[in-house]
């Protein structure tokens, strides 16, 4: 066996720039962001391996809220504490943040984004490309055993054919994983399991590294609770101080709030729920207008429950009679207090999730939760997929073939070429302004010579 020199602990400093860089570029949703993570955390840098990544991925698509989000959280809390895990999470949804807000500006000013939509549309083919490398890099470390095959199978199939809500699945999964556990635990042995062990020695946080913190006393879980608290009654006081219009803000705050603990599941469980809510019964924003903040929302980095934010926006500037100001105040609001539950989520609950590493029967039931993630991300990737490269249904005639080219071409870079993400999201961006304007200019040449025929 070869010596394996052990990864040190990176710096806060290298840490940050990363997680800023993460903001910037996190594209694709949950499955392109855990890509990403994926690839700079285990694979290149190799500060966390696999096994805790996948271990800490399982925990995080039971909790409410967004799973990559918290992942971020809890990868930052391993690294560098309370410090690490509130700067990974702050950056990984401010630039998507302050993008959208730009974004939700001019919509509102101008209306149409033929250049926006244009550029992000070179964008998307990018991201399915993204998603495709995500999904087989976990699937080939997280389905370890015909058990999580099927497993996994199943869980795309109850998506896909008959629309079954993931937390549900997710529930079903962990009775089976019960049952499975005691009535023939052999099934959850497998030898891919057994020649991995070798391997965490290479990782800083590892299968058997120290924990960042060892104690789940109630004392420290109450003075989390209390500041959380604290940091949630901030911007009420400073409504009621500073406003005339109370009672609309504090539906906001409770409204948003009460989001926040229903998102078990992803954002798409979520989405319908706030639609349904904010459009019908509180007729804060029109179903044409929630529809286009879903595509805005979809062309910028960070989660894309972010599109809470579009939501908060229009909600104080349709309140408020078209202000830009109350738009972005609805803005803030709702984005603070859509992610400020996630980091109580995660910080009272990582010393317990640190408890269960090496426990067996946890790690069963979190090896099938990571099964079903797969299934999860497969759903996704066909779901997304079929948007982009059939846009207008699954037909020969819809095929739109420069998406599906790009898709190719994202691959080949992705793979053969090791090209940076970033680099990437750049490029995508100027092939889709340059497809559009191109487009543009053939359309004109042909209304120019058309009358003369």
């Amino acid at each position: 066996m070869k010596d394996i020199t052990k990864v040190q602990q990176p710096s806060f400093k290298e840490a940050l720039k990363f997680w800023f860089k993460l903001g910037w570029i996190s594209f694709g949703g949950t499955a392109g962001h855990i890509a990403i993570m994926h690839d700079y955390l285990v694979d290149k840098k190799k500060w966390i391996s696999n096994s805790r990544f996948l271990h800490a991925l399982s925990h995080c698509m039971i909790l409410p809220g967004p799973e990559a989000q918290q992942l971020a959280i809890y990868i930052g809390w391993q690294l560098h504490g309370k410090r690490g895990g509130l700067v990974a999470g702050i950056l990984f949804v401010l630039p998507s943040m302050f993008i959208l807000l730009g974004l939700s500006i001019i919509y509102v000013l101008f209306g149409n984004l033929p250049f926006i939509s244009a550029m992000f549309n070179g964008l998307k083919p990018a991201v399915i490309a993204l998603i495709i490398i995500a999904l087989f890099k976990i699937a080939q470390k997280a389905l370890r055993g015909p058990l999580h095959f099927m497993v996994a199978a199943i869980a795309f199939a109850c998506m896909f054919f008959f629309n079954v809500s993931l937390l549900l699945i997710m529930g079903c999964t962990i009775v089976l994983a019960f049952f499975i556990r005691y009535l023939k635990p052999s099934l959850f042995h497998n030898k891919k399991t057994e020649e991995t062990i070798d391997q965490e020695d290479g990782y800083y946080i590892n299968k058997y590294s120290t924990k960042p913190q060892n104690s789940s006393k109630i004392k420290p879980l109450i003075k989390l609770v209390a500041t959380a608290l604290f940091l949630w009654l901030i911007p009420f006081v400073l409504f009621n101080l500073f406003t005339d219009d109370f009672h609309f803000w504090d539906s906001l705050a409770l409204f948003f709030t009460k989001t926040a603990f229903v998102t078990i599941g992803g954002s798409y469980t979520v989405i319908p729920y706030v639609a349904q809510f904010s459009v019908l019964k509180l007729n804060w924003l029109t179903n044409l207008q929630m529809t286009d903040g879903f595509a805005l929302a979809e062309t910028t980095p960070g989660p894309l429950i972010i599109v809470l934010a579009f939501v908060g926006f229009m909600a104080g500037y349709n309140h408020f009679s078209g202000s830009l100001l109350m738009g972005t105040i609805g803005l803030l609001a709702s984005t603070f207090y859509t992610f400020l539950p996630c980091f109580l989520f995660v910080f009272a609950g990582a010393p317990i999730v640190e408890k269960t590493q090496g426990n067996p029967v946890v790690e069963g039931i979190l090896g099938l939760i990571t099964a079903v993630v797969v299934g999860a991300i497969l759903n996704l990737t066909i779901f997304l997929g079929e948007n982009v490269i059939f846009p207008g249904g699954i037909e020969i005639k819809n095929l739109d073939i420069v998406s599906l080219g790009w898709v190719i071409v994202s691959l080949i870079l992705i793979k053969k070429f090791r090209m940076n993400v970033i680099y990437l999201v750049i490029l995508s961006i100027l092939f889709g302004l340059a497809h559009y304007l191109m487009g543009m200019f053939w359309d004109d040449i042909s209304n120019y010579v058309r009358p003369e025929m």
